[in-house]
């Protein structure tokens, strides 16, 4: 080993994110079988701003839901539900047979169990004082 070294560093550069990634989807897609990668963006908007999206990747036959966002001033009028709804039935259409989630406690856990998810894990005490809830569903 050498001339091997492992050290932190405070700078991570393109290059060397980029070669991580691409070097964890080749090893992946060996074992795993192609990934069937499709960014999924569904945006709310009103006169060309926006004020809400939900953002996910399909992959594998699962949609990840990375965020769903709604303007303070849109909240609790059924937007949530028609973005997250727009996304499934994308991810649907790519092939998608399940789709999984994270919340936090303070977020919205009860309107995700309203549209039929059910949790599968929790990290407790993440953020201190509250949970992370990772929750799934069949499309």
């Amino acid at each position: 080993m050498a001339g091997l070294s492992i050290q932190v560093e405070t700078m991570l550069s393109r290059a060397d994110r980029r070669r991580v990634l691409d070097q964890l989807i080749a090893y992946n897609v060996g074992v795993a079988g192609p990934v069937g990668l499709h960014d999924i963006f569904v945006a709310l908007r009103e006169h060309g701003e926006l004020n809400g999206a939900c953002i996910g990747r399909a992959l594998w036959g699962w949609l990840y839901v990375e965020m769903l966002w709604i303007a303070t001033n849109l909240r609790r009028r059924g937007y949530g539900k028609l973005l997250l709804d727009k996304a499934e039935n994308e991810a649907r259409d790519r092939g998608c047979k399940h789709v999984f989630l994270d919340t936090f406690s303070f977020q919205a856990p009860e309107f995700y169990r309203k549209l039929g998810y059910a949790e599968f894990g929790r990290l407790f005490d993440n953020p201190p004082g509250h949970a992370r809830i990772f929750m799934t569903k069949s499309l």
